[in-house]
């Protein structure tokens, strides 16, 4: 019986292995999602999102998206260390994301238009400086409870705030910050 189901299979397959093989669709990559996208699915899909918009401009989201891929690098570092109980590569990774006197400017330039935004973001910063400091002492244990904490934060922060890029003078109007100007 076995095999009658198994020649059953086979002979039923065997029309998809003669039919003329088909292009795959073509695709702009140059386009935009932007572009691509109606004005009103957007607006739909972010009135759908209820979390509290971040107003950037779209060099500020643009840097900020790049250092929170960097902090996931840092993250994936740290979990490679840990895997690999070196704890030096566990403290080296963990500075790159514990608190600077930068990176608390920055963080306060970011979270300007968006109550709350910059007291997450510090949290984030000075929770990962406990990873740092259970790595300098060898306790992994502490380590991987500071991680965990960390990682909390992360998940806390983007569960309650989104990007919003907006224009130079929405972003004036909602921080009452003249915008940056970058050579």
């Amino acid at each position: 019986m076995t095999r009658w189901i198994l020649m059953l299979v086979v002979w039923a397959s065997l029309p998809a292995c003669h039919r003329p093989p088909t292009s795959p669709p073509t695709v702009d990559l140059t386009a935009t999602p932007a572009a691509t996208t109606p004005t009103s699915a957007l607006t739909v899909f972010d009135s759908m999102d209820t979390r509290v918009a971040v107003p950037l401009l779209p060099m500020m989201a643009n840097h900020q998206k790049q250092n929170m891929r960097d902090h996931l690098a840092a993250v994936q570092e740290i979990v490679l260390g840990v895997g690999n109980k070196d704890f030096d590569s566990i403290a080296s990774a963990a500075g790159r994301i514990g608190y600077s006197e930068q990176m608390g400017l920055m963080c306060n330039h970011m979270g300007i238009g968006a109550p709350g935004f910059t007291e997450q973001a510090l949290r984030f910063h000075h929770t990962a400086d406990k990873i740092s400091a259970a790595a300098g002492a060898h306790d992994m244990s502490g380590v991987l409870s500071a991680l965990g904490e960390t990682l909390a934060t992360c998940t806390g922060c983007h569960s309650v705030f989104k990007q919003r890029v907006v224009d130079e003078r929405t972003w004036a109007s909602l921080t009452n910050q003249a915008p940056p100007h970058h050579p």
